[in-house]
């Protein structure tokens, strides 16, 4: 009998994935402790130079980009405009979660929203990222 994946993804808890050589929680403290210091090179240093990072607020900072950052210096740009425009940034981890190559860290912002970083990983380091925010009216 096959089960509906909700249930089953419910019934399951993530220690480790073979696949993949990032911690999951150590990676997201520290992602959390660079982010709230406010250091834009320490973050990007998990990350690779040809990243592809994507994000409704990328489009509103840099509407050139039409919410796609590609690569390390493209990224660094947005991060430091985004710093700029919001020097109270902070962030409060709420969840991390792993799954192949992947890790999604639930986190709350400075203003109380919750927000979810979507990472994918290659020999690791971060390949491509994307800020989710909630959908208005959810």
């Amino acid at each position: 009998m096959l089960r509906p994946a909700i249930v089953m993804a419910a019934e399951f808890t993530c220690t480790t994935v073979p696949s993949m050589n990032v911690d999951a929680a150590a990676f997201s403290k520290r992602w959390a402790q660079h982010w709230n210091a406010h250091d834009v090179d320490a973050v990007l240093g998990d990350f690779h130079d040809d990243v592809v990072f994507t994000s409704p607020v990328a489009a509103e900072l840099l509407p050139e980009t039409q919410g796609v950052v590609r690569g390390k210096a493209a990224l660094r740009r947005y991060w430091v405009a985004a710093l700029e425009r919001i020097p109270d940034l902070r962030f409060t981890v709420e969840g991390v979660y792993q799954g192949v190559n992947t890790i999604v860290i639930t986190y709350r912002s400075q203003n109380d929203n919750l927000v979810n970083e979507v990472l994918t990983f290659e020999d690791g380091v971060v390949v491509e990222g994307h800020g989710t925010y909630r959908s208005a009216g959810s």
